[in-house]
């Protein structure tokens, strides 16, 4: 199990890398999350859904991605409530103190989950959430310490050097652990080091001495892993400095995407920054909208309603108008999509209280929310140009109206998806992942810059950075030792 000191230290990658790599030495793999809390979410071939990160390590491992990978899942809506996702299904809505009063009782199901999956390869890799130094949390937990203890894994602590303090980072966790806790720890690791590491190696004797942890290795910064999708919104920081640094010259494309508070799925976009003449814009709640954007993107929302208010709080609705009034493109992506239209509605009260608000009129549909999600892998066409694209369907409730008339795809099962504008400047799909879809991609680049040349092959950039990860974990760790505490 791989636990960390702090969120954002670099679990998540490098469960990733180490599944790529004991999957290139011949192992049968598989990723395990026993609780988590995002809104980026993937769909299993099972038909549910699963953190972003689980998926992106099955891929690493060269498996599906299935639900017993990440067996509960949290969805935040709210400033204090969550959907909650059991066994890749929706189970309800729980608030922060009913979570904590019945978390334990979802344990027996991670377990069980836990085991189905160590019937079904040679090694789990586990990665834990957040910090197992959060004693408050300790109740209950069945994140980091409580599911290591109850299952009897192994575990290995990583901080994250880029931050500061790791020494502190990694010190500290010992001090205020349990000592049934401490002994579980086999041994640490430090991520994200920029430099020469062996100037470090001093720090780790001493880690050595205050903990009694072995010392596994110091891993350099990997520059590929901007190329991979990200976990949740604690990474978009990172995210948006990643894709600025290649774009550059007055030929660029610039792409803004409004930064709502329960923004989900935003990974859609991955596809767009790793163009070299694209340029993600991040705009933060308090700015406007930059005059000199192609296009603007509203992503998916684990809250529409309430995110739908607060664009409107913002004034960000008539920097959209405006934006379209220059000649500029606006793409609805799922929860974006239903913001574009007249209204949405919540009848049953499915994100909270019921409720309905007016929507941009950008789309002429009415969005009614309601408890059936759909989830499902799609594979389709672009209409108008007849590219093919796929991705995945991910929502609540249905868009109808006119504008479905002029849909932007054709499913392979016959359904027509999203609509556009008679303007042909303002578009909206449920499909997530459309981008990833290299031919779909240039041609939906085209509309923004004519005459374009180049183009990125997204797919095979995240097969060659998860390759390129796995040898720098081959190189900077020592894999034969994990390997042995996890037989």
């Amino acid at each position: 199990m791989v636990q960390g000191t702090g969120s954002d230290v670099g679990k998540s990658l490098l469960v990733a890398g180490l599944a790529r790599a004991f999957a290139n030495r011949g192992l049968s793999v598989m990723p395990f999350k026993p609780q988590n809390m995002s809104n980026n979410a993937a769909v299993t071939v099972d038909g549910g859904e699963i953190g972003r990160a689980q998926a992106l390590q099955a891929r690493a491992a060269r498996v599906d991605a299935i639900n017993d990978m990440n067996p509960v899942l949290l969805k935040p809506e709210g400033e204090t409530g969550a959907q909650l996702v059991v066994g890749g299904r929706v189970r309800g809505r729980v608030g922060p103190q009913d979570f904590r009063t019945f978390k334990q009782t979802l344990l027996p199901e991670v377990l069980a989950a836990f085991e189905r999956l160590k019937q079904a390869c040679d090694l789990v890799l586990v990665e834990g959430a957040g910090s197992p130094a959060e004693v408050n949390l300790r109740q209950g937990d069945i994140a980091n310490m409580g599911f290591a203890i109850a299952a009897d894994v192994p575990v290995i602590l990583v901080g994250d050097v880029e931050k500061g303090g790791v020494i502190a980072q990694v010190v500290g966790t010992h001090a205020v652990l349990m000592p049934s806790e401490r002994q579980l720890i086999k041994g640490f690791i430090v991520n994200k080091f920029r430099g020469d590491a062996q100037l470090f190696a001093d720090a780790m004797v001493d880690i050595e001495a205050r903990t009694g942890w072995l010392g596994l290795g110091v891993v350099p910064w990997f520059e590929a892993a901007a190329k991979l999708p990200k976990e949740d919104s604690a990474s978009l920081g990172n995210w948006l400095e990643a894709g600025a640094k290649h774009a550059h010259g007055q030929e660029r494309i610039r792409i803004g995407v409004l930064k709502l508070p329960r923004l989900s799925n935003f990974d859609d976009l991955d596809p767009l920054m790793a163009e070299d003449d694209v340029q993600l814009v991040l705009i933060e709640p308090g700015t406007a909208i930059p005059g000199d954007l192609d296009a603007v993107v509203i992503a998916g929302s684990k809250s529409v309603i309430s995110d739908l208010r607060v664009l409107k709080a913002q004034d960000w609705d008539v920097d959209i108008k405006a934006h379209l009034n220059r000649g500029g493109l606006v793409v609805g992506l799922c929860g974006g999509y239903q913001m574009l239209g007249l209204r949405v509605c919540d009848p049953g009260g499915v994100e909270g209280d019921a409720s309905e608000e007016m929507g941009l009129s950008l789309l002429d549909v009415e969005t009614v929310l309601s408890d059936d999600k759909t989830l499902e892998h799609v594979r389709g066409i672009d209409i108008e140009s007849g590219t093919m694209m796929q991705g995945y369907e991910m929502h609540l409730g249905l868009s109808e109206g006119p504008a479905r008339h002029r849909p932007w795809f054709r499913l392979s099962d016959g359904r027509e998806d999203g609509a556009i504008a008679e303007n042909g400047r303002v578009m909206g799909t449920y499909v997530h992942g459309a981008f990833a879809s290299d031919e779909f991609r240039q041609v939906f680049l085209a509309k923004l810059r004519q005459n374009r040349s180049g183009g990125t092959t997204y797919e095979s950039g995240i097969e060659a950075a998860l390759d390129g990860l796995a040898q720098h974990l081959e190189k900077h760790l020592d894999l034969d030792a994990l390997l042995a505490l996890a037989k």
